[in-house]
């Protein structure tokens, strides 16, 4: 059997200790690890606004109920289409049907039908709200006002987020004699929230005298996210 010399043994165990496992934090020996929560807020302007147009319709008879309510559902759609507003843009959101067992209207029926409607410009929210009034919808709620593409709404308050975890990190480096070396990860906390204001709900009865045209102002939604960056330092 062939023997090791005592001195080669020596130099593998030593080679054997001066092999580290690389930190999994992605840290050199040499190097400090900074994590930094940074936050970044984007005001942008709605361009586009969502309401809910509904008709409630009692009668006798569920069936009288039922074909009172889809003759006025069928204005208040024709209205929608009439300012623009595309089919693909006005989703059912409730029907219902009902016999009314309490007050004045006890044993007769009620029928409901609603839907949203989905107003791409901003400018003729109002108009859009008074002509389903105007066509018979007694029950309005809405409008939310909205940004329809969200992700280039949040891509500036990224961008502060980052520059803010920057520069913190640039404010722990001076602190400490040492300088920014690398950018080791950035995780994405994601939305920290999105406010989206309303114009207020809007509960209208059909009247003889259509009302005006509401006054809606869109204002500005402020989009909120919250990042994580790891930054190495190291010497100067």
């Amino acid at each position: 059997m062939r023997r090791i010399p005592c001195a080669l043994l020596g130099l593998l165990a030593s080679s054997a200790c001066s092999d580290r496992a690389p930190d999994p934090r992605g840290v050199a020996r040499d190097e400090v690890l900074v994590q930094i929560v940074a936050d970044g807020r984007a005001d942008t302007r709605p361009d586009e606004a969502r309401f809910t147009a509904g008709v409630e319709t009692i009668a006798a008879t569920s069936r009288e109920a039922s074909r009172r309510n889809s003759e006025v559902i069928n204005r208040v759609l024709a209205a929608v289409e009439g300012l623009g507003v595309r089919k693909d843009d006005v989703q059912t959101r409730n029907v219902g049907l009902s016999r009314i067992d309490y007050g004045p209207n006890r044993g007769r029926f009620q029928a409901s039908n609603s839907f949203e409607v989905r107003v791409r410009n901003i400018d003729k929210v109002g108009e859009a709200i008074a002509a389903t009034t105007d066509a018979g919808a007694n029950v309005v709620s809405g409008p939310s006002l909205l940004v329809s593409d969200q992700e280039a709404a949040g891509r500036s308050a990224y961008a502060q987020a980052y520059k803010a975890a920057r520069a913190r990190a640039q404010t722990y480096a001076d602190a400490a004699g040492l300088k920014v070396s690398r950018v080791l990860a950035i995780r994405d906390s994601g939305e920290a929230g999105i406010p989206q204001p309303y114009a207020g709900d809007m509960a209208a009865e059909a009247q003889a005298v259509a009302p005006a045209a509401p006054i809606v102002r869109p204002g500005m939604n402020r989009s909120e996210i919250s990042i994580r960056v790891d930054f190495a330092l190291a010497a100067k």
